[in-house]
């Protein structure tokens, strides 16, 4: 990185891996088959990129921006998105593995999560009011506090969300998923 500032660029087949990378913008950027594994993009603004292809695992994002930032087909295991600066935080992500990632704490209205894999992912005190999880694998993710009102998880499937300890009101959910929601109370649905 030699630049403070990348506008439209494509960044293609790029090892990060490991690195330290402080300081710089990238609008209307794409990262096209990337490795980003365990680098650390501090205090960068991510403004309309789409990361396509791209490993970013054990990436550290801390006091980043990510507004309208598009994941596809990547692989993102363990992130702290709960590090990146929460105003004007807005990503989506399509076919990706977002295992063990946390998004705890982080206000999140509307965001797409579809058939992604989000295993044992932290939404604690998270707010996804509005978001859909459309084919989605939610095994083990946390639900606490979680504001989940007018959330579409009609196809996410292995959750496990008490209803008493968040918000669901106007959520949609498949009749198939309600072992999901009444788990706790140890009964039998036939």
């Amino acid at each position: 990185m030699e630049l403070l500032t990348y506008d439209n660029h494509v960044f293609e087949n790029v090892d990060y891996t490991g690195q330290v990378i402080r300081g710089v913008e990238f609008q209307d950027c794409t990262f096209r088959a990337c490795n980003l594994a365990d680098s650390s993009f501090l205090q960068c603004r991510f403004l309309d990129c789409t990361f396509d292809g791209c490993n970013l695992s054990l990436t550290k994002l801390s006091k980043s921006t990510l507004s309208n930032a598009l994941f596809k087909n990547c692989k993102v295991l363990g992130v702290i998105f709960s590090d990146c600066q929460d105003m004007l935080f807005s990503p989506a992500f399509e076919r990706c593995m977002l295992d063990y990632s946390s998004f705890m704490g982080k206000k999140m209205v509307k965001t797409i999560f579809k058939r992604t894999s989000l295993k044992e992912a932290n939404f604690t005190r998270a707010n996804l009011s509005g978001s859909v999880f459309s084919d989605t694998d939610l095994m083990g993710a946390v639900f606490n506090q979680t504001d989940l009102s007018a959330a579409n998880l009609a196809d996410a499937y292995n959750y496990s969300i008490d209803p008493e300890l968040n918000k669901l009101k106007k959520a949609v959910f498949s009749t198939s998923g309600l072992y999901g929601l009444l788990e706790k109370y140890d009964i039998k649905i036939v």
